[in-house]
């Protein structure tokens, strides 16, 4: 049986992105498994970031506040991507369906890149990311792709661990 939970909704996470982030904003806190974990030096917060063989990107992180987790997926492919649009997204990962909206980006990102993210406070959601190899995200008007989430329950243990070293 597949159980649907809503990903909540709140502010627009401000993400930095992908290999031209800004050297003065993000430093490379260390790797593990394909992923980069990196602090956000205005946010005093990290995030985990893997880029694919077709330099597609994937990021995750918290909120300024810590309170909410954002995933984002970017690409340098043509999209119809808009800065600020919402739609709906599906996302499958394991036996778990996530339902919410996606936010898009473009612009205020690595140039040449566009794309979305999502946020979640389930802790379900953080702890399928982590046990499960792979998600299938269901945007409402593109095609559906996958994502591979291969490493990142190390890269997630790398993160709180540069997180509570921010705190301190």
């Amino acid at each position: 049986m597949l159980r649907i939970k809503q990903i909540a909704t709140a502010a627009i996470v401000t993400a930095a992105l992908t290999t031209g982030a800004s050297a003065e904003t993000y430093e490379k806190y260390g790797e593990v498994e394909g992923w980069k974990v990196f602090v956000d030096q205005e946010k005093k917060s990290c995030l985990i970031e893997a880029v694919d063989a077709f330099e597609n990107v994937v990021q995750m992180g918290l909120t300024a506040d810590r309170s909410i987790g954002y995933l984002g997926v970017f690409t340098k492919a043509d999209t119809n991507i808009k800065k600020g649009d919402t739609e709906g997204v599906a996302i499958l990962i394991g036996e778990n369906i996530y339902l919410g909206e996606v936010t898009g980006m473009r612009g205020n990102i690595t140039k040449g890149y566009s794309g979305g993210y999502v946020l979640s406070d389930s802790p379900m959601f953080v702890k399928d990311i982590e046990q499960q190899y792979e998600m299938v995200v269901f945007p409402e008007t593109e095609y559906s792709f996958v994502v591979d989430l291969a490493g990142t329950k190390k890269a997630i243990e790398m993160a709180r661990e540069c997180n509570d070293k921010q705190i301190n």
